[in-house]
């Protein structure tokens, strides 16, 4: 098969920080240690790590989490917690590592701003996603989450101080027709982009991919945000078909047909070997009939 290995693709900086800490402190620390949650939304990489001394508290519920932990250390996930998570670890008198990326805590600082200066702040995003729980908890009662145009028609604001912002794990794609709404109707809203280079470079890059190739696959997490998207814009934007595998054994032949050229790309939480055996299998794979 002709296989084109799309670029960027795979890990992201937050993603790379965060598996570092995690790894660091499951081979060095003394005691338990705990991530709470996913770390980044990859299996993968959260099977490793539990290989490293990283143990997996999974609940939705951030605080209902940290009640299972008694002691140790607790490595805090790389979408963000709010801050009544962080108070309760230290309450409890956990170690705590903060493992959340960067680019999350620029909209985390945002929010704080905008709420001392008495702003009411429309934050897009996925809802049951722990990126806008976190950003959401830096300023309850100020942050108004939405993700449809709909959700903004059913908002009650009013005021002179009026701010968009965004999760960082969408793209212009995905919140462009919702800050049109907002904008319609608060036209001197304050719009504050704080989509990831990488999540929108990832995505254009395998829009651009889908007009040479007859196949779009992406190699994540069905917890991934980011890889789910990858396959939505391939498919929305460009009309070609694109699939989510999360390693190799998803990976359906049926899909293949003689003379295909296969564009293979990774979300942001993929590890690089997982990639690789999706290439190397589709290249080796030969759709001919027998």
């Amino acid at each position: 098969m002709d296989v084109l290995r799309i670029t960027p693709r795979g890990f992201c900086h937050g993603v790379v920080d965060a598996i570092r800490l995690a790894n660091e402190a499951g081979e060095t620390l003394e005691g338990p240690v705990y991530m709470l949650g996913y770390l980044v939304h990859n299996a993968h990489v959260v099977s490793e790590l539990a290989q490293h001394g990283v143990q997996l508290i999974d609940f939705d519920d951030r605080l209902a989490g940290l009640d299972k932990i008694e002691h140790g250390t607790v490595i805090l996930t790389a979408h963000g917690v709010s801050p009544a998570v962080k108070d309760r670890a230290v309450a409890k008198g956990l170690t705590v590592i903060d493992a959340t990326c960067s680019d999350v805590y620029v909209t985390h600082d945002l929010i704080i701003d905008l709420a001392e200066r008495d702003y009411q702040i429309i934050y897009v995003g996925k809802a049951g996603h722990p990126e806008p729980e976190g950003a959401i908890g830096e300023a309850p009662g100020r942050v108004h989450l939405v993700g449809t145009p709909d959700d903004v028609a059913a908002l009650d604001l009013d005021g002179p101080r009026i701010a968009v912002t965004t999760q960082t794990t969408l793209s212009i794609w995905d919140t462009q027709d919702v800050i049109d709404a907002v904008r319609a109707r608060w036209p001197h809203a304050e719009v504050h982009n704080d989509i990831c280079l990488a999540t929108q470079d990832r995505q254009e890059a395998a829009v651009r991919a889908a007009d040479s190739c007859d196949l779009i696959i992406v190699v994540g997490s069905q917890r991934s945000s980011n890889s789910k998207r990858l396959v939505e814009v391939v498919r929305d934007i460009k009309n070609k078909p694109a699939f989510l595998v999360d390693d190799v054994a998803d990976v359906d032949s049926a899909w293949f047909e003689p003379g295909m050229r296969v564009g293979v790309t990774a979300g942001a939480s993929t590890p690089a070997r997982v990639t690789r055996e999706v290439i190397e299998f589709v290249e080796a794979f030969d759709p001919a009939p027998a």
